[in-house]
């Protein structure tokens, strides 16, 4: 572990600069789904339990360096208090006279919100200056915000090299669960990539051709691959023109000794609505008419088996149009195994990504998976075999 935890500072007494990302949605000054602050508590309580005094660093919504009311960060002052069992105090700068005052007036128990980073320009350019009025206001920082690691702000890269800095809780667990997945895993690995275009995954699959045992591909995506070998798709969403790329990757994962398990039966319709007239057929036989909306039985039998061989599970996507039943076959199917096996001790599976998480939920497979990313872009860029910056910073 190149980087230091909670657990490696001294927090009696000091003031702790948090970076969380509380960047939730509201409706009408109210928090209509908090789950990204209840996975920020365990931080604040352990920094609390040890005689710190959280600072919290956040944006919210996207001012571009303006002050813009609407995306004030008091509107989350109550949620935070409930989750917290806290007093939170909020004060409408992140730097200057009035931050400092707040913070010297901060006793033991309580903590103290600071208002959106991202009113100041200075915040996305990572400017130094910023960051330097940021770094009177606490004596260590913590980095809480696996989901905004990716970018380079005064937040969460200028600020971690001015202080002493630290992973809390969250951090700390999606750097876990990640190098566990691909950095030092135990073998074999699956991983399975879906959704609808290869051309935003290229990377993605780039890297994991050299990382992974088995790599499954679903979704829109498979279309592509299974055009690029002479596959009749026909009218299935496909990007014809990355036709030479995908035959690339193919070529990478044979010299890399990675199979690659593209659908081998699909679930075809002429109609993309719930509940559509559809036909299972043979990948190579879709009718020029229809288009492949899902995987079919003999697929989502063969990614079973190959989770069964497996001891480690990556996965980012859908293998379908899960949105739309009976669409939602393979990846119900696919992350149930999943769950049953991590369940039963045989495999660690960790995923990410936004239509992933979703997915894995209405398949009921959340919540037993080893570890979920909420990061989004974050995840993906850590996939793909990017340095994220705030991660960087932390290295000791």
């Amino acid at each position: 572990m190149g980087w230091n935890s909670l657990d490696d500072m001294d927090l009696q007494g000091k003031g702790v600069l948090v970076r969380v990302d509380i960047n939730v949605p509201v409706d009408n000054g109210r928090v209509t789904d908090d789950t990204r602050i209840q996975r920020i508590v365990p931080t604040i309580r352990d920094i609390l339990a040890q005689g710190g005094r959280p600072v919290l660093l956040a944006h919210f919504g996207r001012p571009k360096g303006q002050v813009v009311p609407e995306m004030s960060l008091q509107t989350l002052v109550p949620a935070l208090e409930a989750a917290f069992d806290a007093p939170v105090l909020f004060c409408a700068d992140c730097r200057g006279p009035a931050a400092e005052s707040a913070v010297a007036a901060q006793t033991t128990g309580q903590v103290v919100l600071l208002e959106n980073t991202r009113f100041h320009a200075g915040e996305e350019k990572n400017d130094v200056a910023l960051a330097a009025e940021m770094a009177k206001l606490g004596d260590i920082y913590c980095n809480d915000a696996f989901s905004a690691a990716h970018r380079a702000h005064a937040s969460t890269e200028a600020l971690a090299r001015l202080l002493p800095a630290c992973a809390g809780r969250l951090m700390q667990a999606e750097l876990t669960a990640l190098e566990g997945a691909l950095g030092t895993p135990v073998r074999p690995v699956t991983a399975v990539v879906g959704g609808a275009k290869v051309s935003t995954k290229l990377d993605l699959l780039g890297n994991l051709v050299a990382k992974v045992d088995t790599l499954v591909i679903g979704g829109g995506m498979a279309n592509t691959f299974l055009a690029a070998q002479g596959v009749d798709v026909g009218k299935s969403l496909c990007e014809h023109d990355l036709a030479d790329t995908a035959r690339e990757i193919l070529t990478k994962a044979e010299a890399a000794g990675c199979t690659i398990l593209l659908p081998t039966d699909v679930v075809v319709a002429r109609e993309f609505k719930a509940g559509a007239d559809n036909e299972t057929v043979a990948a190579a036989a879709c009718p020029a008419d229809a288009m492949i909306l899902d995987a079919g039985p003999e697929t989502v039998a063969a990614v079973g088996a190959a989770l069964d061989a497996s001891k480690t599970l990556i996965w980012n996507g859908p293998m379908g149009a899960f949105e739309i039943a009976p669409f939602d076959m393979a990846t119900n199917a696919a992350a149930q195994k999943a769950a049953a096996l991590t369940t039963n001790g045989s495999l660690t599976s960790v995923a990410g990504g936004g239509d992933t998480v979703a997915a894995l939920n209405q398949a009921g497979a959340a919540e037993a998976f080893t570890y979920i990313s909420t990061a989004g872009g974050a995840f993906l860029e850590w996939m793909e075999g990017k340095e994220l910056p705030g991660v960087a910073a932390l290295t000791t």
